[in-house]
């Protein structure tokens, strides 16, 4: 353990270890298959985008059950290349289940998803009772 020097004052690396991100075999453990997200809380939807390049629309399937969003794909692809004396085959297997639950301001049934560029797109939108209510003006008496 070595001890680093800070504004003057000292805190052991282990620190360091310990609030990082691989404290728990993080980088090492992380699955690559499991396609990152990023959550945008827009004023009227939340949006969900998932990087995913090189799959068509029709890989995903994606579905709502008891307030659970569940986004998954498998895709299945083989390769034979045969000639008068080798034959090669060649095939892979990928899949990914990524699953969120949904705060009770989103409206389930109104979600929308589309799949351009390598990015899949979730819209979910919030309830009307959840939106933010306009400014107005109060009249003094």
């Amino acid at each position: 353990m070595s001890i680093v020097k800070r504004n003057n004052l000292f805190f052991p690396s282990l620190m360091n270890d310990f609030m990082g991100p691989d404290w728990f075999g993080g980088t090492e453990k992380w699955n690559a298959s499991v396609p990152a997200v990023n959550i945008k809380d827009n004023t009227d939807a939340f949006e969900l985008e998932l990087a995913v390049p090189g799959m068509k629309k029709d890989d995903f399937t994606v579905e709502v059950d008891n307030d659970v969003l569940t986004i998954s794909s498998e895709v299945e692809t083989e390769n034979e290349e045969k000639s008068d004396n080798y034959t090669r085959k060649e095939f892979s297997f990928t899949s990914f289940k990524r699953a969120f639950t949904l705060p009770e301001t989103v409206d389930g049934s109104k979600i929308d998803a589309k799949y351009e560029d390598g990015i899949l797109t979730l819209k979910l939108p919030k309830k009307q009772e959840a939106l933010p209510n306009p400014k107005r003006l109060i009249e003094i008496g």
